[in-house]
């Protein structure tokens, strides 16, 4: 599929601002960040087909990090799983699509997501089952650098490099913040990329993880590990809230906060660079 990867990304993030904006509040920042990964998961990199969400031997994408739901809602309704006004009924009454990941109401969503580190263990037993099922799947996990402070996603790392499940790809969105302060102030995570290394994964370090060109580099690095006997981890260096300056200036305030529908059509001219 011939894709404009740059301007897939401005569109996510205009409908992410849209939808966050209609509701007048969400996990902003987060959401934001990840955009570029998105891109290059749904748009280059993933054997999916829209009109065939629950596809055997599909490759499945997991967003452990939940709360970015509204990012993953506009990038699948950009790929063709629904229609694009949906989105303007996020996190509302009767909604298919609840502030955090729920494969149950979402067509599209793998997996259920939102208390941390539980997604990602989701992520490793799914690459086991693929694994054993011999389905040729890539399985793709998304997490937080806060949630990366849960025990549990170590207990993951450990039982994915033990069962040699390269079929693995995740992705750390190593944004430096979480929802009350600093990574490093609350319990800090470096070095990371030894950590990983430590139990036993191919790391990937990404410089701009809002790089799109960078992100589907390692992406493609990245497949090329299968194979090998190793999970993957991509750390991606990203800033939280990326593409929208004021979301940005934010800081630790934009994990969570209010958007208005004037506050993001402000914020779609500046992605669209009509400022």
């Amino acid at each position: 599929m011939e894709t404009n990867l740059k301007e897939i990304c401005r569109d996510i993030r205009c409908d992410i601002m849209t939808c966050i904006g209609h509701l007048g509040v969400g996990h902003v920042g987060g959401c934001l960040s990840v955009v570029e990964l998105l891109a290059v998961l749904y748009f280059e990199a993933m054997h999916i087909d829209p009109a065939n969400p629950t596809m055997a031997g599909r490759d499945r994408l997991i967003c452990s990090k939940g709360h970015a739901g509204p990012a993953v809602y506009a990038t699948l309704a950009n790929r063709g799983y629904f229609d694009k006004k949906e989105l303007l009924t996020l996190n509302q009454g009767g909604t298919h699509l609840p502030s955090h990941c729920d494969m149950n109401l979402t067509r599209g969503i793998d997996m259920t997501t939102g208390s941390l580190g539980q997604g990602f263990s989701c992520a490793v037993g799914a690459a086991l089952g693929s694994k054993l099922e011999k389905d040729g799947a890539t399985i793709y996990a998304i997490i937080g650098d806060g949630e990366s402070q849960e025990g549990q996603i170590w207990e993951a790392a450990m039982f994915a490099s033990a069962k040699q499940l390269d079929n693995l790809i995740a992705f750390t969105d190593y944004n430096k913040l979480q929802i009350d302060d600093t990574v490093a102030n609350v319990n800090d995570i470096a070095p990371l990329a030894d950590k990983w290394t430590a139990f036993g994964w191919h790391v990937i370090e990404v410089e701009d993880g809002n790089d799109v060109e960078q992100v589907s580099a390692a992406v493609a690095h990245a497949k090329g590990n299968i194979g090998s006997g190793r999970p993957t981890m991509v750390i991606l260096n990203t800033v939280k809230g990326c593409g929208v300056s004021f979301i940005e200036k934010l800081g630790v305030a934009n994990h969570n906060t209010q958007v208005s529908e004037a506050d993001a059509q402000r914020a779609i001219a500046e992605i669209r660079g009509e400022e």
